[in-house]
């Protein structure tokens, strides 16, 4: 692993979330795993190396659940869904260079030479715990057989995560008031003796991998409190008969087979997916081993609501066996419908298979889904919203310019004219392969789709700007070096945009007269000229219509209506599956029902201490990134009597060019303190993970101290 700029010498590896082998997909999970396509087609546009790896989740208790209840064994249940979810991915572009699952033999046998190396090396002990028992039933019931209440925040949890509440991942025992779901009775507790991952020994390895690690600085910062908390140890086997059974044969109190905790061997997969790659093509094509044991390039794409696994137990478990660890990390942002939670059980969702039955081309989603927000927000969506970003900057921006620009090329010049490409057009584009360059390296696909349809905005001024349809009598020459310009710069559109709408970059590349596929460009490619000769162009993009996205919108309105109706216990219904036919590992990417909110402090404070903190409106006067510093930016904040210099991390939360003239609010009293060698003089106050800055909703005057 290097920390130079993409491309560098070393493969690298891609991947995504597993999705769990329990249910349909949606948006929700379809915005990680586009995400991720998206990225790895980037890197691929820069000259990197790449595969890009996945694998459907097998195991655990939703499918062993879902298995008994349809009376079905737990296997075939689950290669069901994933048989559908390879053959779903693909619709949507998404570009897996291998797609396993975690019960084939590969992972198998990889994840039981790992367990065994982190045995050998003395990370692993037994340890006698309380697992909750259903009397009733006559089983020990693991993970989601039980529920209860989480023991750190007081709300509904599962038996190995908080879910509903403080997100925490929860040991066997530490659930309070358990309760089968078998059954539906009280459960009880009995000691059973387990297998445990001594995760506390990685501490100080765990903060250094953190400070180095790239990607979304909810990935970086967010582990850092559980590491501060102090690191608990995980229980990493189960007592059921569906999973990976424990290398060497041990057993359980009862002589039954004890099976590994399905976090152990759901990111395995990672490595056991590229390794089947690199079987598959020859490991001169690609080696895997030069990436998970050598100095490759790793990266994962996850949802937010498993950061956790994927920055403490996972980098642990790969440093105790001698792997590889990620270079980056980003987590996505949750998906809501209409600006509430997706929820299965009410039907409030967009499915992939509705999607495409409706007839819209894949790449619309996949435009909508990277550029409508920064990876790591949330994004609510609406069909409001998406024919919006459709007809604006698709329609109107993008495939407007393509067409009108190569339109008059084909009927003046059958093609490309014969003239150079101008200055300010080829600075113009070297503008935008640089703007492609550093979103790639800062993990924004965002940036990425925003580079090419700022150019192609830029490519409808310039025509417009000249008008070349006056020139062709009046001066031919010029008109020729317009349109040679615009030809130029719609090839260029085409390479940037491929990552994130390859379809349509491939239709506009062979509608330029290009060879091949404009995957296998590069960045450099958009400079190079364009074929002399090409066919009368076609529209790429066809308008959404507001017929179209109120019939839509009602259809939506009336499943959610109908799936409310017929269950009169729909909150409970959530509550019991809180989309966890979804993911068992939590590959949920943005389907929680409930909103992620931190729960409140216990602990009153009197209002005497309330007036100790001296709290200002503040006006920013200028914002800057610290070099250096991922997350840290150095801002000039008026308030007042003074203007201050304070450091806040907001640098990959908020474009900084725009801040200059915003009011904010600022605790002034704060200590001073030094961040990267700047000193900070104060504190702005922002909500949430997102730091969406607090203001104030009239006219309070630069100063005014809030009370």
């Amino acid at each position: 692993m290097s920390h130079e700029d993409f491309p560098t010498d070393e493969p690298a590896v891609v991947t995504c979330g597993l999705p769990y082998a329990n249910g349909d997909l949606h948006i929700g999970h379809l915005r990680g795993y586009i995400g991720a396509d998206a990225f790895n087609r980037a890197l691929q546009t820069l000259g990197q190396e790449t595969a890009y790896v996945c694998g459907s989740d097998m195991h655990g208790t939703p499918v062993a659940v879902n298995a008994e209840q349809q009376g079905v064994d737990p296997e075939d249940f689950a290669l069901e869904w994933h048989d559908q979810y390879e053959e779903t991915f693909p619709k949507f572009n998404v570009d897996f260079d291998n797609y396993g699952h975690t019960h084939d033999e590969t992972n198998t046998e990889l994840t039981q030479d790992i367990v065994r190396k982190l045995d050998d090396e003395g990370y692993i002990y037994e340890k006698e715990i309380q697992v909750a028992y259903d009397p009733e039933a006559d089983q020990y019931l693991p993970d989601r057989y039980v529920e209860g209440t989480c023991p750190y925040c007081g709300e509904k949890a599962r038996g190995d995560e908080c879910d509903e509440g403080c997100q925490r991942h929860l040991e066997p025992g530490e659930v309070e008031d358990p309760t089968s779901t078998i059954t539906g009775n009280p459960a009880e507790y009995r000691e059973r003796t387990h297998k445990f991952f001594e995760v506390s020994e990685f501490s100080d390895f765990l903060t250094e991998f953190l400070d180095g690690l790239e990607g979304t600085s909810n990935a970086r910062n967010q582990p850092r409190q559980w590491i501060e908390d102090g690191l608990q140890d995980w229980c990493i086997t189960r007592d059921m008969d569906w999973g990976i059974d424990y290398p060497n044969g041990e057993t359980d109190d009862s002589g039954d087979d004890l099976v590994l905790y399905v976090w152990v061997d759901a990111p395995i997969e990672y490595i056991s997916s590229t390794k089947q790659y690199s079987e598959r093509v020859g490991t001169d094509e690609y080696d895997w081993e030069q990436v998970w044991k050598g100095d490759g390039e790793i990266m994962h794409i996850i949802g937010r609501d498993i950061i956790q696994h994927h920055t403490i137990f996972w980098p642990a478990m790969l440093e105790g066996a001698e792997y590889n660890k990620p270079r980056g990390i980003a987590a996505t942002g949750f998906i809501t419908i209409n600006g509430k939670g997706l929820s299965t059980s009410r039907n409030r969702a967009i499915w992939a298979k509705e999607y495409l039955d409706e007839g819209f081309h894949p790449d619309l989603l996949r435009y909508y889904l990277t550029t409508t927000g920064g990876l790591q927000q949330d994004v609510d969506f609406s069909w409001d919203a998406f024919q919006e970003t459709v007809n604006g900057e698709l329609v109107g921006t993008v495939g407007n310019f393509w067409y009108r620009s190569l339109l008059f090329a084909y009927r003046n010049y059958e093609g490309t004219p014969d003239a150079d490409v101008s200055e300010e057009v080829r600075e113009r584009i070297e503008g935008a392969i640089g703007d492609v360059r550093e979103n790639v390296n800062d993990y924004s696909m965002r940036g990425v789709g925003q580079a090419a349809t700022r150019l192609a905005q830029f490519g409808n001024e310039y025509i417009q700007r000249n008008e070349p349809w006056k020139l062709t009598d009046e001066d031919p020459e010029a008109a020729a070096q317009v349109i040679r310009d615009c030809v130029q710069i719609a090839k260029a559109v085409a390479v940037l945009l491929e990552p994130i709408t390859p379809d349509k970059a491939q239709e506009l590349w062979a509608q330029i007269g290009e060879d091949g596929d404009v995957a296998d460009a590069h960045l450099e490619d958009a400079l190079e000229a364009p074929p002399r000769n090409f066919d009368e162009p076609g529209e790429l993009f066809e308008k959404i219509e507001d017929d179209r996205v109120a019939d839509l919108t009602e259809k939506l309105e009336e499943r959610v209506a109908a799936a409310a109706d017929d269950d009169d216990e729909t909150a409970a219904a959530d509550a019991d599956e809180t989309e966890s036919d979804d993911s068992d590992t939590g590959e949920s990417e943005g389907m929680a029902d409930t909103d992620d909110l931190e729960p409140l402090a216990d602990e009153r404070i009197g209002f005497d201490d309330f007036q100790e903190l001296d709290i200002r409106v503040g006006r920013i006067e200028s914002a800057e990134g610290i070099e250096g510093a991922d997350d840290l930016a150095r801002l000039e904040v008026d308030i007042g009597f003074e203007t201050r210099q304070v450091v806040a991390g907001i640098k990959q939360l908020h474009d900084l060019d725009e801040l200059p003239g915003e009011k904010c609010v600022l605790l002034a009293n704060m200590e001073k303190a030094e961040l990267f060698g700047v000193e900070s003089n104060g504190m702005i106050l922002a909500a949430g993970e997102e730091a969406d800055l607090l203001t104030t909703h009239g006219d309070a005057a630069v100063g005014e101290k809030i009370r």
